[in-house]
């Protein structure tokens, strides 16, 4: 089996890709980051998740982005919003997070002597995130190929976003054929400490919309009336 870095979140995406990249027959090495967010509760399920899947190992990289800010995840004086995903960037946009994860991933990858890392960006039901974009992850894969001793010598690395063009609906599909259990991930922008959803952020409407269009009971435990 050839060896992977998979960015595990504790979301549903990053499940849904763990699953994928296992079903493409990868050796799956999970990686998360500890950046300071809200609550603890999507470390814990990144590690259920990991398990759950059968990756080959798991570790979690702690980097607190909490001395920038300039989130409402990383800064408690910026609330969560809950009025819905209007026009521009939303408050939960993190700095530099995904690239920040995928260095993270390249020098692992590097390390392993893997070509292959993994992420679950989308692109169609999102939040409006830059880095999120198709072109951010081909502008990635081209900078990491030309600043690792791996491509110079020869080992091209792949960024594959496998859930980039796929709606919330048809991820929850597609994991439910790997039988991904999303009762093990939190989605929720603030989470309590027993993982329950507040079911009013973006994060938990879009996860809640995409259960109802997939047709599939959302396991998503609240701890306020969605």
């Amino acid at each position: 089996m050839k060896p992977a870095v998979v960015l595990v979140s504790g979301g549903l995406d990053s499940a849904t890709t763990l699953a994928l990249a296992r079903a493409d027959g990868f050796r799956c090495h999970a990686l998360s980051l500890d950046y300071g967010q809200r609550h603890r509760s999507e470390l814990a399920a990144a590690r259920r998740v990991a398990a759950s899947l059968g990756a080959h190992e798991h570790r979690v990289i702690a980097l607190d982005l909490r001395g920038f800010g300039g989130s409402a995840l990383t800064d408690s004086g910026i609330p969560v919003p809950v009025a819905g995903t209007g026009a521009g960037i939303p408050l939960t946009y993190v700095p530099a997070r995904n690239t920040i994860m995928l260095s993270l991933a390249l020098a692992w990858a590097e390390v392993l002597g893997s070509q292959d890392i993994f992420v679950g960006v989308n692109a169609v039901d999102y939040s409006g995130y830059p880095d999120c974009r198709p072109e951010y992850i081909r502008a990635f894969e081209a900078m990491a190929n030309l600043a690792t001793k791996a491509a110079v010598e020869g080992h091209r690395l792949q960024i594959h976003a496998p859930l980039i063009d796929l709606t919330k609906a048809e991820i929850i599909r597609r994991g439910a054929e790997l039988g991904v259990d999303y009762g093990l991930t939190v989605s929720c922008y603030q989470a309590d400490a027993q993982g329950r959803a507040c079911g009013q952020c973006d994060s938990c409407r879009l996860r809640r919309a995409g259960f109802e269009a997939a047709g599939i009971a959302d396991p998503t435990p609240y701890h306020t009336a969605p």
